[in-house]
């Protein structure tokens, strides 16, 4: 079991076969798959297994990373992923969150994917990162806005709007070679 990062509260580290349990836990509430276009694919534990075998493992030995664990330190227990995908559908990286509702408000979303951007400053080869998120979901949106994201632009697709957010986590090489003539 890999861990990535830790802040005060929370350990942040790749998934296991083992978090299966907690992977359909913090997916079965309805209320957590309102804004994510992901309703409906978590609903037994051998579905979770399966997003992690086919999903978070392969892309972990692909890309280096996918989702992680958040880990609550005081318990132990799992009680959502954040950090980063590379996803094809906007060919970029994307940063995500996922919590329980019993965990919500409690400022983990943003403490746990602030670990995340710090790690990947400097351990990682990420550019930019992206925040895609419809416009209702404004907890998210927040929460974006906290980490430092700017909002670049809304699209429309599959019959949903959506807003994308981004920071820039490292300079391009062409704005370093500018400040430094």
């Amino acid at each position: 079991m890999k861990i990535i990062t830790e802040t005060a509260r929370l350990i942040i580290r790749e998934f296991n076969l083992d978090d299966a349990q907690a992977v359909y836990n913090f997916n079965a509430p309805e209320e957590v798959n309102r804004y994510t276009g992901d309703a409906g694919m978590c609903e037994s534990i051998e579905d979770a297994t399966n997003i992690i075998k086919n999903i978070w493992l392969k892309e972990y030995a692909k890309y280096g990373f996918a989702r992680w664990a958040v880990v609550l330190k005081e318990t132990g227990t799992v009680i959502g992923f954040c950090g980063f995908k590379n996803e094809t559908r906007i060919d970029a990286i994307d940063i995500g969150y996922r919590f329980h509702p019993d965990h919500w408000g409690k400022g983990f979303a943003t403490e746990s994917n602030q670990a995340c951007i710090d790690y990947a400053k400097e351990h990682m080869t990420i550019d930019k990162v992206y925040g895609e998120v419809i416009p209702e979901n404004t907890g998210s949106i927040h929460v974006l806005e906290k980490l430092g994201f700017k909002f670049e632009r809304q699209y429309q697709e599959d019959g949903y709007t959506i807003d994308s957010y981004a920071i820039q986590l490292k300079q391009p090489v062409h704005s370093l070679i500018k400040s430094g003539s």
